[in-house]
């Protein structure tokens, strides 16, 4: 296709691209620019066109995709990141001192549960727990994969139990 061909086949779409430029933005003003960059696009690829294709689904393809991208660029623009300090302490003087005392209790009550568990789940659990792999265990414990699996399972089901009935009856002493 020539030169002049190409342009005439755009001028026939004129319409329909502005229109489907005009239902992408709802805005008069934007849907010309949109159908302006289209033009320019189409022009300037116009060895890309391949003969024998739609030229119609090539120019609409063309118009959506400027569209998406625009689309993207205001969104990108309208994202706000705030790298300021987070400064919950502003009045809070020059020192500040944690105070680990409730996590400290609880690991020691769930150390006190755990402690309280059968061995035979107990081991298994406390080995996942250091770090160790479910065949490491399996090896060292000489046990199949599964079972070494099951037993922290086991463990891990047992633990939610005790700690759900503990609490459970804490909140209801509380009136909770």
């Amino acid at each position: 296709m020539n030169q002049y061909e190409f342009y005439d086949r755009f001028d026939q779409l004129s319409t329909l691209l502005n229109s489907f430029a005009y239902n992408l933005t709802k805005n008069v003003e934007d849907a010309k620019d949109l159908f302006q960059e289209t033009a320019f696009r189409a022009m300037t690829n116009r060895d890309k066109f391949r003969a024998g294709t739609n030229f119609k689904a090539w120019c609409f393809t063309i118009m959506k995709n400027i569209f998406i991208n625009n689309y993207r660029k205001k969104a990108k623009a309208n994202t706000i990141m705030d790298s300021t300090d987070n400064l919950y302490y502003i009045n809070s003087g020059k020192t500040t001192i944690n105070n680990q005392a409730e996590s400290n209790i609880m690991m020691k009550e769930l150390i006190k549960m755990i402690e309280e568990l059968d061995n035979s789940v107990k081991i298994p659990f406390l080995m996942h727990y250091q770090g160790f792999k479910y065949q490491e265990i399996a090896d060292q414990l000489d046990l199949p994969l599964g079972t070494v699996k099951s037993r922290i399972f086991f463990a891990r089901k047992e633990l939610k139990e005790v700690i759900g009935k503990r609490y459970n009856s804490i909140s209801a002493l509380r009136g909770l």
